[in-house]
């Protein structure tokens, strides 16, 4: 299996209102270290997974919906809680819908992984598959 990760950073807004949460209940920032993995079975015709170019412009604009924004105001998060959890698999799908516009056909792709690191000692990870293997 072939893998190609590109990562860009994002800053956020947004309160967990949840008592689970402590003090992350309060309005506060974070900026979330975004790495988005391809997995493929075989090479392109180019031997490569996808080219990295590509893939890091579509990472930036779909992190740019995100970026400087409070979440608890942002309609993906509409009656949910942000966590980091919860971001990276909304970055996953909108990279996922972002795909076929930026010439990547999601049926040569096994999966793509989304990674949000909080901080050096903390992250979480969404796992999407999606078409059949290349």
């Amino acid at each position: 299996m072939y893998a190609l990760t590109v990562r860009d950073h994002v800053m956020i807004a947004h309160s967990l209102a949840d008592p689970f949460f402590g003090p992350a209940q309060a309005l506060h920032g974070a900026t979330l270290v975004a790495e988005v993995t391809w997995r493929r079975e075989r090479l392109d015709e180019h031997g490569v997974v996808l080219d990295i170019g590509a893939a890091t412009t579509l990472l930036r604009q779909v992190l740019a919906d995100l970026d400087y924004r409070n979440l608890d105001d942002h309609p993906a998060f509409a009656g949910r809680l942000s966590t980091t959890e919860a971001i990276a698999a909304h970055v996953a799908d909108a990279v996922a819908d972002g795909m076929p516009a930026a010439g990547l056909p999601i049926a040569d792709f096994v999966d793509l992984e989304v990674l949000l690191r909080e901080h050096p000692d903390a992250w979480a990870s969404y796992r999407r598959p999606l078409g059949t293997t290349s």
